[in-house]
């Protein structure tokens, strides 16, 4: 069972968060993004992505690499957002993070731009954060200016250093990923994670089924603030016949 769930939190007027899926017989798509800009302008950032990179995988992913066709696809839509902004004033300076996770079988690759996430549990029943942040939080903690305690309610927690849609062209993370093993995997922007911990997630995920957990996890990030938007994404790892095949 797929969980996903996408809500405007306690403070904001308006979700700029989209959140988007495909599961298919020949893959699946599961997609987080947090849009960012003045008016509506985050919202409609964060929908093109959604949009167009779910169009564009699945008209380009027969017979393409999957790394391949997810770096194509999220650049293709880092363009159309970039070039919609240049040519309306009302949406300058729009962009929006992507986390994207494409599956086929057991094997996975995860791209990101900004700082929504991805997360694994593990066999080990470890909670595994997969993605690598672009923010200035990140590199202060890389550079060893910060400590992780710090990093939780640093005041520039929502300075991001890479999104789509800001630059004409943009750099992409990608990951692989073997799902042999692999409990559950969770997309989610950063909404979640900063008012919930690792631990907090990590025993509402594997207490409860996928869908129970979303809402449990946004109902638990609004119970704590709820400053931002939130949204995530949990589904099942490891393919077996009992859980989450790939249908023929």
């Amino acid at each position: 069972m797929l969980g996903v769930l996408s809500d405007v939190g306690n403070v904001r007027k308006i979700n700029e968060d989209s959140v988007g899926y495909l599961e298919s017989s020949e893959y699946d798509i599961y997609i987080v993004a947090d849009g960012m800009g003045g008016h509506n302008a985050g919202e409609v950032a964060s929908d093109i992505a959604i949009k167009v990179i779910m169009e564009y995988i699945k008209n380009n992913h027969k017979g393409t690499e999957l790394k391949k066709v997810l770096s194509e696809a999220i650049k293709s839509a880092n363009k159309e957002i970039y070039d919609m902004a240049s040519q309306n004033d009302s949406l300058k300076g729009m962009g929006t993070t992507i986390t994207i996770c494409i599956r086929k079988q057991n094997e996975m690759v995860v791209a990101n731009v900004g700082d929504s996430s991805c997360y694994i549990i593990d066999s080990k029943r470890e909670l595994v954060k997969v993605t690598r942040d672009h923010s200035l939080v990140q590199q202060l903690l890389d550079n060893g200016s910060i400590t992780e305690e710090k990093a939780r309610n640093h005041p520039n927690k929502n300075i991001i250093t890479r999104a789509l849609g800001t630059n004409e062209l943009v750099e992409v993370d990608l990951f692989d990923l073997d799902l042999t093993n692999v409990i559950k995997c969770i997309l989610c922007t950063d909404g979640l994670t900063n008012d919930v911990t690792y631990s907090e997630m990590y025993d509402i995920i594997v207490g409860n089924d996928n869908d129970t957990s979303c809402k449990m996890l946004v109902d638990l990030s609004k119970f704590n603030g709820g400053r931002d938007n939130i949204s995530v994404i949990v589904f099942e790892g490891e393919c077996r016949d009992d859980r989450n095949p790939i249908r023929e």
